[in-house]
């Protein structure tokens, strides 16, 4: 089995995360090691969400505005 890292992806609400809306609401497939959090802004991200999501297990991090 390959390895897949686990990724989260931060993305913002009124840019990335619209995107990645119109994939679910298309039923487009996300892959399984993917995680998306919706935030207000990317330009706004708290240093201490991505600290807590490489603590709590991910491999990398996506940040997109």
């Amino acid at each position: 089995m390959a390895y897949e890292p686990k990724i989260v992806a931060f993305l913002c609400n009124w840019c990335s995360y619209a995107g990645a809306d119109l994939a679910g609401i298309g039923r487009l497939q996300y892959p399984t090691n993917l995680r998306v959090v919706r935030i207000p802004c990317s330009g706004r991200i708290n240093p201490l969400f991505i600290f807590s999501a490489l603590r709590n297990g991910a491999d990398g991090i996506l940040t997109s505005g």
